[in-house]
């Protein structure tokens, strides 16, 4: 699941990284050039969005979350991970049935031919792709995090 992780947190940077340049390409087309543009901030908006669904898996590994820690490190030995685990197994939980019904979008937005309804107008399915990705990985990694006995 590591492997994964690290592998989904370098195509979560290629997608940063691909939403800054169209924003770069954006200003360029549209106060240089003079020229109107129809797609850039929508594919920017999928793209950093999805950045950040795909990395969190890493984000959680490196234990580089925000987290409110004060009453936990309050706390030693068995009643610290008893909380610690209570709150990763809350987090399993969201993050679960989050990813449920993003596959559910997903299967509807394909199914159902959506498009986003802009200018561009793209099929829909592949902007909320990430989100069902995104957060079955980062429940799997909650899983990992769980066994390993780190949370």
């Amino acid at each position: 699941m590591d492997r994964l992780s690290r592998a989904t947190a370098y195509l979560a940077a290629a997608l940063f990284i691909a939403g800054v340049v169209v924003v770069c390409q954006m200003v360029f087309v549209r106060y240089i050039l003079g020229m109107s543009t129809s797609w850039q901030t929508e594919f920017t908006v999928f793209s950093v969005t999805a950045a950040m669904l795909l990395g969190s898996p890493y984000v959680l590994m490196t234990g580089g979350h925000v987290a409110v820690t004060v009453l936990p490190d309050s706390l030693s030995g068995l009643p610290r991970r008893l909380m610690r685990l209570a709150a990763s197994l809350v987090g399993f939980g969201f993050c679960a049935a989050l990813a449920y019904a993003s596959w559910v979008y997903v299967a509807e937005a394909w199914h159902g031919g959506w498009t986003t309804g802009t200018v561009w107008n793209p099929p829909l399915w592949p902007a909320v792709l990430p989100m069902a990705v995104g957060s079955t990985l980062l429940t799997l990694q909650y899983v990992a995090e769980i066994m390993r006995g780190e949370v």
